[in-house]
């Protein structure tokens, strides 16, 4: 592994050390790792669509005070990894399924680091996604977390149509176009914080704004249409299979409008072992909401894999 870049942005946040690495179809990526003095175990932390690894800094401070290391990664498509079509800042991949290249580049990264065994997930939005076929892939961890995960996008009863029309579209040669609706420009820095959707907490956003206008290299807009095709049947795939058998807590917003709420309390129904914590008034990033929101969640986390260690 080489050294890569890492950006501290605001300044006084826990400093990651950030490596290059290459999965196994030749795509480069990035990941950066927050070790920890006699560490319990290692948090395997699976960023969502559009993210970097500079955003779970405060998270990643937060498991460290609670005795646990941690690694994110910048998925292929964003962040400093290889962008995967002409267009830079769509979010873009060619297979849903390339992702799990990535989770193995990261396996073999903590590996390499020397990480602390034993492992656990931590996955958000996309990432949750990823996180939940890794699991049915045999992710070795002892336990997962998700936050407002992507088991299906949220577009209530428009979700056929929108398939249906990126069949359409990808057929005819315009899956690489932004999907309609969305932008180039990254959503921190387009939409005010009273619109937005994230979080209800105004210092979190300006944060999430003051890395953005300070590192705009990390960011990326919205989704290829090739890239809501292929979330959709994936999400539509793992929606047919039964739960896993990791433990696992899953935490929700009550006002989360970016990811089917349904899609993820029918999948919690059917897990013996996770539970759904509802968060009042919490949004998509409910580990982005206030501090004591966020220290209510890393407790809980951290419970459920302090019982597994």
């Amino acid at each position: 592994m080489e050294d890569a870049p890492y950006f501290a942005v605001p300044e006084g946040e826990a400093i990651a050390a950030a490596y290059w690495i290459t999965a196994d179809d030749g795509v480069r990526l990035r990941v950066a790792a927050w070790k920890r003095d006699n560490a319990k175990g290692t948090v395997l932390l699976f960023p969502g669509r559009t993210e970097y690894v500079e955003k779970y800094a405060i998270a990643a401070g937060e498991f460290a005070d609670r005795g646990y290391a941690t690694i994110a990664i910048d998925w292929r498509g964003q962040g400093l990894a290889d962008r995967l079509q002409d267009n830079k800042n769509a979010g873009h991949v060619a297979e849903f399924a390339d992702y799990q290249r990535d989770v193995q580049a990261l396996l073999e990264a903590a590996e390499e680091l020397d990480l602390p065994k034993p492992y656990f997930l931590l996955g958000h939005s996309m990432g949750g996604a990823i996180g939940l076929r890794a699991l049915y892939n045999n992710l070795p961890v002892n336990a997962a977390a998700f936050t407002g995960p992507m088991w299906h996008i949220g577009l209530g009863k428009l979700r056929p149509l929108a398939y249906l029309l990126s069949v359409i579209l990808r057929c005819i040669g315009m899956g690489n176009w932004l999907a309609p609706g969305t932008k180039n420009e990254t959503y921190v820095l387009d939409v005010a914080f009273e619109e937005n959707a994230l979080t209800k907490d105004r210092s979190m956003y300006a944060r999430l704004q003051a890395q953005a206008r300070a590192n705009i290299q990390l960011c990326i807009g919205g989704p290829s249409i090739r890239w809501v095709n292929e979330a959709l049947r994936e999400c539509s795939d793992m929606a047919t299979k039964p739960a896993p058998s990791t433990p696992c807590v899953t935490f929700l917003g009550t006002d989360e409008s970016i990811v089917d709420p349904e899609a993820i309390k029918t999948r919690i129904e059917g897990w013996s072992n996770a539970t759904l914590e509802m968060i009042d008034a919490g949004e998509h990033e409910v580990l982005m909401e206030d501090a004591q929101t966020r220290a209510a969640i890393m407790d809980k986390i951290t419970a459920l894999f302090d019982a597994q260690l």
